[in-house]
């Protein structure tokens, strides 16, 4: 993120205005339109289900939690929570 010198871009009348909320500090103007999904434009939520549905697929074959956490490289109780949590 970038920043720009609200002078320069803003109208005269519009700084002003802001101007009496906040002169000389620093604000965020977050994009118009709907919030996208953690995870969703890098696919990182995709891959993550994708892990999960195979751990809970894993277990339904009895495959342990130890042995599970250990493939995946994940707490035991972080498999708790994957396999206990979407029954």
């Amino acid at each position: 993120m970038s920043y720009k010198n609200a002078a320069e871009i803003l109208p005269s009348h519009l700084l002003e205005e802001i101007q009496k909320y906040i002169e000389g500090g620093l604000i965020y103007i977050p994009k118009n339109g709907e919030k996208t999904a953690w995870g969703a434009l890098s696919g990182a939520r995709k891959a993550i289900d994708s892990r999960n549905r195979e751990i809970i697929k894993l277990y339904a074959r009895n495959i342990t939690i130890e042995e599970l956490a250990e493939k995946f490289f994940l707490s035991d109780e972080t498999i708790k929570k994957i396999v206990y949590g979407n029954k």
